[in-house]
């Protein structure tokens, strides 16, 4: 199969490309879109190998197999149909690329670049194409791209063969809530082994547009980065063209020349009527007003070039004086903790639908926040967050041991992270570190605090733009947010242990809730803003549902279960020291019961009900 020879202008190809701010939220990369791409998720074929033989038997030429999975759900998972929950740590998965396949994909004379992108595969992929090796990765939460071009240019069909490695009990493996027990049990979840998120093609032009970022260039203009796949010839152009998602309304544009040989582009793009700051509430970004500004990019070399479409939310967030700020005032954050697990589909989203579905859920509970626990979501779930107006803590999957393999890891896919979500308004702050996990012994080893440290400043590095918690729940260094984890089930007991200013030093000053201290490493009281980022975690479980769950508490009944949040929230907001809250949890997730839904998102009581107790508004 050879490239059509069409040339549409690039006005046409703008045309195509749906507008970022209002896709249904299918597409898989929601702040780089093009008009052409096909999903290659579905059934594939499937086959474990415990013996590690599939190398030395030939498998990346094509295996044998009776089974099937269904892509990109797990084997683990029900949603797979393989359903397997034992230790299978090598796993092999195939299927057709079809002529079809590249033609949906957009394969034409001017896109003949042929792309495969898999959105997360847990943790090593290796992948080959008609028994060719078209490339590797390593991380099991954060995207990769191979170029197959060459591999596809006979024109099909071409057989797709992909190797899954994911030791479950390889301790330096970021893992996150993965359990290395063959069962689930006390706080960690059944595994997520191999393909996990969507996998698709993509055709694109000789020289394109491979990231962008959007980042705050004070308050006049916004920042954008380009990162270009190729070498940029001489008589390049790169045109931006900003709107106003909400009126349509012209916001600027830039058009610019691109340096011959330029790879990157760094340019600060202009925001209409914004020199003396009397627009900016019309336009920012929040919770309550989720704007978003619509960009389009054209990256040209005469007749030829790419378009894509982009969006983005015009915010700025920071600290100051003990309070977390939004658009430059204080900011009283509501979060909600989020495992982003599903039983029938684990890690994996049972639908795009579902996505969307589970921000409106936080949302109607009364949250203004939530945090993704151990678990790099879904770039699909931060589209909506960004569309409907939530904010998101951005945190890294842990591995548990200290060794350098480790740092070297968890680094590395951390640093993919906060390159793939660095330009989502709704992400407001980074996590590095969860409880010691991975550092368990920060508290007095030189080694581990200086890992801490630096992995925190090199999250500030890559983006100066958000605060930085340094290990979150204790063992604190140089931390923008000093957060606190506090399981006290009584409501008149938290009320007094975050009352006021004293209660800020003996926090401080003694151990924290947890038996452990805040602060470690010489680390001193810079004035952050405090907030409970772990609390609750009440066990409830309504009638019918499983009876040997658990929860840090536990209540009688429904009416029991109500109060005692009731009462904790009230504590919250009587305290003049807590600049937010972070209830556990989201919904019961395997073992745990302590969640606000159930495991399926079902209310234990009526929604309704629970936002009273959350917000204390009717």
């Amino acid at each position: 199969m050879s490239p059509a020879t069409s040339h549409p202008s690039l006005s046409a190809r703008a045309a195509e490309v749906p507008r970022a701010s209002r896709q249904d939220g299918a597409y898989p990369r929601p702040q780089l879109l093009r008009a052409a791409w096909q999903n290659l998720d579905g059934v594939w074929a499937f086959r474990v190998d415990d013996d590690g033989v599939g190398d030395a038997d030939g498998w990346p030429d094509g295996f044998d197999t009776d089974q099937q999975i269904v892509v990109p759900f797990p084997p683990e998972s029900p949603a797979s149909g393989i359903a397997h929950d034992g230790f299978h740590p090598v796993v092999w998965y195939s299927r057709t690329i079809s002529p079809e396949d590249l033609r949906n994909a957009g394969y034409d004379a001017d896109r003949p670049r042929v792309l495969l992108h898999f959105g997360a595969v847990d943790y090593r992929a290796e992948v080959w194409i008609d028994g060719r090796r078209a490339g590797s990765h390593e991380g099991g939460h954060t995207p990769f791209t191979l170029d197959v071009t060459e591999l596809v240019r006979s024109g099909g069909p071409h057989l797709l063969v992909v190797r899954a490695e994911d030791d479950p009990h390889d301790m330096t493996q970021p893992r996150g809530k993965q359990d290395w027990h063959e069962d689930a049990h006390a706080i960690w979840y059944r595994r997520t082994t191999g393909i996990w998120q969507t996998v698709w093609l993509e055709a694109v032009p000789s020289i394109s547009i491979e990231h962008v970022s959007w980042l705050p260039a004070g308050h006049t203009a916004v920042e954008l980065r380009v990162r270009l796949r190729g070498v940029a010839p001489a008589g390049t152009r790169l045109s931006v063209a900003l709107d106003f998602d909400e009126s349509g309304e012209d916001l600027g544009q830039l058009d610019v020349d691109v340096p011959a040989g330029a790879r990157r582009i760094r340019v600060d793009v202009p925001l209409a009527r914004q020199h003396n700051g009397q627009a900016e509430d019309e336009l920012t970004w929040s919770p309550e007003h989720p704007r978003l500004v619509d960009a389009t990019i054209v990256l040209s070399d005469g007749d030829c070039g790419d378009t894509i479409a982009s969006y983005l939310g015009v915010r700025t967030v920071g600290t100051r004086r003990g309070a977390f700020l939004l658009n430059g005032s204080p900011y009283d954050v509501r979060s909600v903790l989020n495992q982003g697990f599903w039983p029938e589909s684990h890690l994996a989203a049972p639908s795009p639908e579902a996505l969307r579905r589970e921000v409106e859920l936080i949302k109607d509970l009364g949250f203004t926040a939530c945090r993704i626990h151990q678990k790099v979501e879904d770039p699909r779930f931060l589209y909506w967050a960004d569309r409907l107006g939530l904010l998101v803590w951005g945190e890294a999957p842990a591995a548990y041991e200290f060794a350098p393999i480790a740092v070297h890891r968890l680094t590395r896919e951390w640093m993919e992270a906060v390159d793939r979500d660095i330009s989502h308004p709704s992400i407001v702050t980074w996590v590095p570190f969860n409880e010691s996990w991975g550092i368990q012994h920060v508290a007095d080893d030189p080694a581990q605090q200086a890992y801490s440290r630096a992995l925190s400043d090199l999250t500030r590095a890559l983006d100066p733009s958000r605060p930085v918690i340094s290990n979150d729940g204790w063992e604190q260094q140089n931390t923008d947010l000093l957060t606190v984890h506090d399981y006290e089930g009584d409501g008149a007991a938290l009320a007094h242990t975050y009352a006021d200013g004293a209660a800020r030093k003996r926090i401080l000053d003694r151990l924290a809730p947890s038996g452990r201290m805040q602060l470690v490493g010489g680390a001193s009281d810079a004035g952050q803003p405090v907030m409970l980022t772990e609390f609750g975690g009440i066990g409830f479980q309504p009638a019918g549902e499983r009876a040997d769950g658990w929860g840090y508490t536990t209540a009688a009944d429904d009416e029991d279960w109500l109060a005692r949040i009731r009462s904790l929230y009230e504590a919250t907001r009587a305290s003049d020291l807590l600049a937010g809250t972070c209830y556990t949890q989201l919904t019961d997730t395997m073992q745990e019961t302590n969640g606000l839904l159930t495991a399926e998102r079902t209310p234990k009581v009526p929604i309704a009900d629970l936002r009273r107790a959350i917000t204390g508004k009717g």
